[in-house]
């Protein structure tokens, strides 16, 4: 994966930037895509997201992927521990 220097404390991959992107638009969050940190947590005290927020990023993220995160999955606490392992979980299984 391509790798460029960003405003947060890490690199943030192309996929990444992108994602943040996606995630600031479908939230309207007052940050910046580039001032979220990858590795820094997206619910509680990292970002402050929220189980309402979980859900408009997984339809967001079913429309420009083309896969969907479904709520009953075990595993959404690690998918969406960070903007980072929601980015790996989105290369994994995007459409096309």
């Amino acid at each position: 994966m391509e790798t460029e220097r960003v405003g947060a404390t890490t690199a943030m991959t192309a996929l990444e930037a992108e994602v943040a992107a996606l995630i600031v638009g479908a939230l309207q969050l007052e940050v910046q895509p580039e001032e979220i940190d990858p590795d820094a947590p997206l619910f509680g005290e990292g970002l402050g997201l929220d189980s309402i927020d979980a859900l408009e990023m997984a339809l967001a993220i079913s429309r420009k992927y083309g896969f969907q995160l479904r709520s009953d999955d075990e595993r959404n606490g690690r998918i969406f521990a960070s903007l980072r392992s929601l980015s790996a979980h989105i290369e994994k299984n995007r459409a096309g």
